[in-house]
């Protein structure tokens, strides 16, 4: 007997990538309430560059932040632009952050000022940012356009902000290697733009 799989609907779709990046960014939050109830003890746990030891960190830096208006500062970029990558698919968007997390990280460990200590979801949101402008184009989706088109209108400016080396206590490094690396897996990610369980963007 053939097994089959009820394809999602896009309500289906849409509730899911919500409780995702709603459940992603409460977590970030926790995080932080525990490193303040520790007295910052998960601070440590930054990416702090040319460190073999460091390495381990690459993945959990990635979830901690320097304080609750850092974390406030990334909650609603993280939550809007996860939650548009994640109508694509699940799967893939798991993938895609994952790209984005580990290259970010290694890139920062790689060339970042020595003496520095690195967190924060800002990465991965340079590199959604990256991701949902180009997917559009890459795979020939015109709603995919759109978004990449809307998502550029709302926070360009404040990513090429981000991109600055004069800004003071601002990884501007983690922030352009974030960009490339989203860029990087929109290609590595493409759909099929025929396929009728791909959900635009």
């Amino acid at each position: 007997m053939s097994g089959w799989r009820p394809e999602w609907s896009q309500g289906d779709r849409v509730r899911t990538a919500a409780k995702l990046m709603v459940g992603w960014v409460a977590l970030l939050w926790l995080l932080e309430v525990i490193d303040v109830a520790t007295g910052h003890a998960l601070d440590d746990h930054g990416v702090v560059p040319r460190t073999p030891s460091e390495l381990v960190d690459i993945v959990p830096a990635a979830f901690l932040h320097f304080g609750f208006a850092h974390v406030a500062a990334n909650s609603v970029p993280l939550l809007v632009l996860g939650f548009l990558a994640a109508l694509g698919g699940i799967r893939r968007f798991l993938a895609v952050c994952a790209l984005i997390v580990v290259a970010d990280g290694l890139g920062v460990w790689l060339i970042s000022p020595q003496h520095t200590n690195t967190a924060g979801a800002s990465g991965l949101i340079f590199g959604l940012f990256g991701f949902l402008l180009v997917s559009g184009f890459v795979e020939r989706r015109p709603l995919g356009i759109l978004a990449g088109v809307l998502v550029a209108a709302v926070w360009g400016g404040s990513i090429l902000a981000g991109l600055a080396p004069t800004q003071s206590g601002v990884s501007w490094q983690g922030h352009l290697i974030g960009l490339a690396a989203g860029v990087t897996a929109a290609f590595l990610f493409r759909r099929d733009p025929n396929r009728r369980d791909a959900l635009t963007p």
